[in-house]
């Protein structure tokens, strides 16, 4: 099947000069990056953090008024700090 991609000059560039080295075309270098992305991503799903709220009132008036230096001396007050 044929299908046209657009690519970025430097990175079709790139690929010519490895196809020409390696005695190879563009089209099995586009062949075979392509099934070594499918095989990686459909052997390994991407790890995907779940979407967490809380309930509260938000930052104290100490702490927003004081910016990240007091959000982080909050944080780790009483552990040695």
């Amino acid at each position: 099947m044929k299908t046209t991609v657009e690519l970025p000059d430097a990175l079709l560039n790139r690929a010519r000069r490895l196809a020409a080295r390696e005695g190879t075309t563009i089209r099995a270098l586009v062949e075979e990056s392509l099934r070594r992305v499918l095989a990686e991503r459909e052997r390994e799903p991407r790890f995907q953090l779940k979407q967490v709220t809380f309930k509260g009132e938000g930052l104290s008036p100490e702490a927003a008024a004081g910016g990240w230096e007091a959000v982080r001396d909050r944080i780790y007050e009483g552990r040695g700090a």
